[in-house]
Formats: structure tokens, sequence, C-alpha cells
């Protein structure tokens, strides 16, 4: 008999978290090629909530333990595997992190960049690697260019912004809550914090001198989308990262012939996932900007899973600055 702990679970899909229950039950069993780690922190990402309610992209089965995210040590791996008890590892898989033990497949972990806590650690992977993917890999960014990160108070949106200014990017950060620029501007320290409600191509504009935008970074779309067609300069590319608007945008074909650039659709994961040697790379370069002290992610609470439903609401409605992060053992 497996030892008994405590979970965040899906029980039923629904639109109020009333289906998501923390509840007890045993351990995993570790299968091959995956490994066991005591979770020490786990962090709360978008998909987690859009998951309880069968919104996401990819559908679990239910019932399931919630979670993409966690940090802690390795309990058990495999006798040929990289890690061994012990080890301080991040990372995940679609779902089981909101857990205080949990087996994650081996390809899906990484060992915590030197200087960084579970907490920390926690919060890095997703953000992290869905900015660098985004800005880097598939957009190329270069020093010096013009960044319009949409959605700039969340773990992502901040992340994309931390990372931007650390490759000497210059960054327009951009909120629909005007509440929140004042956090933003604390937070990130980018060039500017713009509103993104109504119109704001020519906020844009006046902050680049007419240059507009190499890279708008969107996980906002719906209007906001539409309108940062208008932000994106000659040969630049508009990245869809998601749709926290919940309106998923149209857009005619001659709009990005006319003005030159490119749409770049995002998912990290999956890119990891279909290019291994890539997702690698890219942790590796994450590993390295935060062992310098060039990135840190920003966290807005700490919280006991037993608190999981405090964290879920504020990112429903949009009251975070940075990541909640539970502490599942606590």
């Amino acid at each position: 008999m497996r030892p008994k702990m405590r979970v965040l679970r899906v029980e039923k899909l629904s639109d109020d978290l009333s289906g998501t229950t923390l509840s007890d039950t045993p351990e995993p069993e570790r299968k091959p090629g995956e490994v066991l780690v005591r979770v020490y922190a786990a962090s709360l990402n978008f998909p987690d909530l859009l998951m309880t309610r069968g919104d996401y992209q990819f559908k679990p089965k239910t019932p399931f333990i919630s979670g993409l995210e966690c940090a802690g040590e390795v309990i058990e791996a495999d006798p040929d595997s990289d890690f061994a008890p012990g080890d301080r590892v991040m990372g995940g898989n679609k779902t089981g992190a909101f857990a205080e033990v949990a087996s994650v497949p081996e390809r899906g972990l990484s060992r915590i960049p030197f200087g960084l806590d579970f907490p920390k650690a926690a919060a890095m992977g997703a953000a992290y690697s869905t900015a660098y993917t985004g800005l880097v890999e598939l957009c190329g960014l270069k020093q010096g260019q013009w960044v319009l990160i949409h959605g700039a108070s969340g773990g992502v949106g901040l992340a994309a912004c931390d990372l931007a200014k650390a490759l000497g990017a210059r960054v327009i950060a951009a909120t629909g809550i005007e509440a929140k620029r004042t956090a933003i501007q604390e937070s990130a320290q980018p060039e500017a914090v713009v509103l993104s409600n109504g119109r704001f191509r020519e906020t844009v504009s006046k902050i680049t001198n007419g240059q507009l935008c190499n890279i708008v970074f969107d996980p906002v779309g719906g209007d906001v989308f539409d309108e940062s067609t208008r932000c994106v300069a000659f040969g630049g590319k508009l990245v869809v990262v998601g749709f926290t608007s919940g309106r998923i945008a149209d857009i005619a074909t001659n709009i990005p012939l006319i003005k030159g650039f490119s749409i770049v659709g995002l998912r990290a994961g999956e890119y990891a996932r279909r290019f291994p040697e890539r997702g690698t790379a890219i942790n590796t370069a994450i590993a390295r900007l935060a062992e310098e002290g060039r990135i840190s992610p920003a966290i807005d609470r700490t919280l006991p899973l037993s608190q999981w439903r405090e964290g879920f609401e504020a990112m429903a409605n949009r009251e975070l600055i940075g990541k909640v992060v539970f502490k599942p053992g606590a």
C-alpha cells in the first residue's frame, strides 16, 4: 500500500471551480523513463485554470491532478537516469504538479539553476521557456529592437519583459488595467507601460519615434491583437501566445502582406517535444541567464496548497502581478 499524499484534483469540469477539490490519494508509482519528485513548490499557470473548465487545447480525462510545473527533490529515478535521489529539479508535465509527490517524464525535468530557491524555480520554467521560445527561438530577438509585450502583469508577460530586457531589447509593457501600471513599471522596469484598451498604436508610435515594434508578443488576443497589427514594423513579427481575452481574432491576409510582417504561432511545450535538442538548448540558455542573475521570476504570492482557491480566483479575476506559487506540503 503506497502512502497517501495531498493533491488538487479536478473531479469534473466546471466554470466556477466547483469541480476541483483538495483530496488525499496514493503517491504515484513511477514508470520507466519517469522521475519521482518530492514537490516543494508548484506554480499556477493560465492553462491550469483553463483545464478546470475544459477550455484548453489539451483536455485530460477527468479526474486528473492539476498543475503544469513544480520544483523539488528527486526521490527515485531509473538506474541509467541523468538524475539521482537528492537532486534539485524543476519542470513538469501537462498535469500532476499540484501534489506532494509527482512522477514526471525525465525529459520534462532540468536541474535548478544555482541561486534559485524552490518557489523561484517553480515559477521560472513554463513562463520563461514560453518567452524564450517566442522571442529568441522563433523571432530572433536582437539587442536594441523594440518589443511590445501584452499581458505584462501575468507570469508569462513579466517573464517576456524580464528576458527581453536582459537581452538588450527596448521593452514596452502593455496592460488592460490602469491600476496595474505602477506595479508593472516597478516590477518589469520597461521603457514604458501603455494601456492596451482601445487604440494604442499612436502611443506606441510616439514612444518608438515612429519605428513601431520589431516584435509584438500577444497572450491576450481579441481587440488587442486587432490593434497590435497596426503596431508591427515592416518585416516584424506578431507572436500569438494565447487568448486570455476570450476572443480568437481574425485577420484579413492583405494586412500582413501590405505591412510586410509575419504572424507566428507559439506553443513552447510542443516545440520542445518536437525538437528536443532545441528544448534542451533553450533550458540551458535560461539557466545560464538565471545563474548570472540577469533574470528572475516575479512572484505575486506564495500559498499553501490548502489555499489553492485564492490563487485560482486571483488569476481568474486578473488580480496578479506575477506568478502564484503553491507549497503542497504546507
